[in-house]
């Protein structure tokens, strides 16, 4: 029989479900994490309004379907997304899943929307636990790490902070996450706090590959790697992205365009794009955004059956005919731009 996951629960999981995922380790973490990982990015207010009854059934079903690691945010709905998890996690043993939340990045409005004290990162975790309904989390997040007034005050405030609370019991794990990967690089680099692992979104997808550069310095330090958004935080999907998306405007234009490509072939462009992702065999976990059942079992269909052939010709298609013609394949520095202006006036 295949070996099982240290998460499996005799009489929860369903076991041919687990016995058909793949799992990895988390770097230095030591996890045993699940190949499609559950984002909770879309149960805040960034990707419109859900159905709570329903997410709550979903992400309960990924966890018995062996989905075993979940990550949320203060961030996402500024707690909604932590509350609705909470919900969803009361009755299943805490040994069948592990979870992360993070600090950092907070309210809608410019003038709260990051907070990187000491104090505040105390706080806020505090809240979170109490949402979750748990007494730890496996891993401890700064969230957005380049937002800081600078990365001296992640080093010095911070990471020692998110160090104590690991050492009274409440975290296992420390974690830091960025758009900019050179970022996450520089704090490894400088920092005297034991860093397990990385959140990288959008830096490993169809149109931008910045993650793979930097893949054999994590690897070298045995860093944990969790790719997320896979479709791009919607701009690689059918139904296309939300209306606050950063990117360029022409790149929203040639994405939409393989989107009404793939309409008019009958596939969905998110389940080639998280296919696409997932074949890196140096990524421990793809994380990615599930919102209800049929984000659900569109990605569990792409873990367990892959691709077909038809599709695999339509992939390379949309990627010769839209997305090799995109100029800007990333939008790095735009919304930091966008901040710090705002907080300058």
């Amino acid at each position: 029989m295949k070996n099982l996951p240290p998460t499996y629960v005799e009489g929860f999981h369903d076991l041919e479900a687990v016995k058909k995922m793949e799992y990895r380790t988390l770097g230095r973490t030591g996890l045993q994490v699940s190949k499609l990982s559950f984002g909770g990015g879309p149960l805040g207010c960034h990707y419109g309004k859900y159905d709570e009854n329903e997410a709550i059934e979903t992400i309960r079903h990924a966890i018995r379907q062996g989905i075993n690691y979940i990550d949320t945010a203060p961030w996402y709905g500024q707690g909604q997304s932590e509350a609705t998890l909470g919900k969803a996690l009361k009755g299943i043993p805490r040994e069948a899943y592990y979870i992360a939340t993070k600090i950092g990045r907070y309210e809608l409005d410019f003038e709260n929307m990051f907070n990187f004290t000491a104090e505040k990162t105390r706080k806020s975790f505090k809240r979170s636990l109490e949402l979750l309904g748990l007494d730890y989390v496996d891993i401890i997040q700064v969230h957005d790490i380049e937002f800081a007034p600078s990365l001296n005050m992640i080093i010095t405030q911070t990471l020692p902070e998110l160090s104590r609370q690991v050492s009274e019991g409440k975290a296992k794990q420390i974690g830091i996450t960025g758009y900019p990967v050179s970022i996450l690089k520089e704090c490894i680099d400088l920092s005297n706090i034991k860093i397990s692992c990385i959140l990288s979104y959008s830096r490993f997808t169809l149109i931008d590959d910045t993650l793979e550069h930097y893949i054999p310095f994590f690897k070298e330090r045995n860093i944990g790697i969790i790719c997320a958004s896979a479709p791009c935080m919607g701009l690689l999907t059918n139904h296309g992205p939300p209306e606050w998306h950063p990117a360029s405007e022409d790149t929203k234009k040639k994405c939409s365009e393989a989107a009404e490509y793939c309409k008019d072939h009958n596939v969905e462009l998110g389940k080639l794009a998280a296919w696409y992702s997932m074949q890196c065999k140096d990524i421990d976990t793809s994380l990615i955004g599930i919102q209800n059942m049929r984000d659900l079992q569109c990605n569990l269909q792409v873990v367990y059956e892959g691709i077909n052939d038809d599709e695999k010709k339509l992939l390379e298609e949309i990627k010769e005919k839209f997305l090799s013609k995109i100029k800007d394949k990333h939008w790095e520095g735009v919304e930091l731009k966008k901040y710090w202006n705002a907080m300058n006036k």
